[in-house]
């Protein structure tokens, strides 16, 4: 057995934002729980229930360490978050998109047995809602 084998464990998801208040806002609507002091925070972090870790940096944080930093083009990875039931998609969606967020994809029946949306927040990225149909 190899003495310096390491197994990792997934602790944190970081996500790299234009405006820092922006994106906290639409993560407040999600249930995060983030002070309004962080609003003007370069980085904020918050640990989730069970432990992992949710991270914001803004774009002038990332450049200070990695100059050569550029956002990502399209999308490969997306956070989901469960609403519970399929009316809590539909509550959560239009919560959302009437306080100005993207909608991306509206809510509906998806094939693999839940009710299904996306919106996107302020940087773009896409965030599922989802729920047991």
């Amino acid at each position: 057995m190899n003495a310096h084998h390491v197994t990792p464990r997934l602790d944190m998801i970081g996500i790299v934002v234009s405006d820092m208040a922006a994106s906290l806002s639409f993560y407040r609507l999600l249930g995060i729980d983030l002070p309004a002091a962080a609003d003007g925070e370069a980085h904020v972090e918050v640990t989730l229930a069970g432990g992992l870790r949710l991270a914001w940096d803004t774009v002038a944080t990332v450049r200070s360490f990695d100059p050569q930093w550029q956002p990502a083009r399209g999308n490969r990875i997306a956070l989901a978050f469960d609403c519970g039931t399929p009316a809590g998609v539909d509550a959560l969606w239009d919560e959302l998109t009437g306080a100005g967020f993207e909608g991306h994809l509206k809510p509906w029946d998806a094939f693999w047995g839940q009710r299904y949306a996306v919106v996107h927040d302020p940087d773009g990225n896409p965030v599922d809602l989802f729920a047991a149909a």
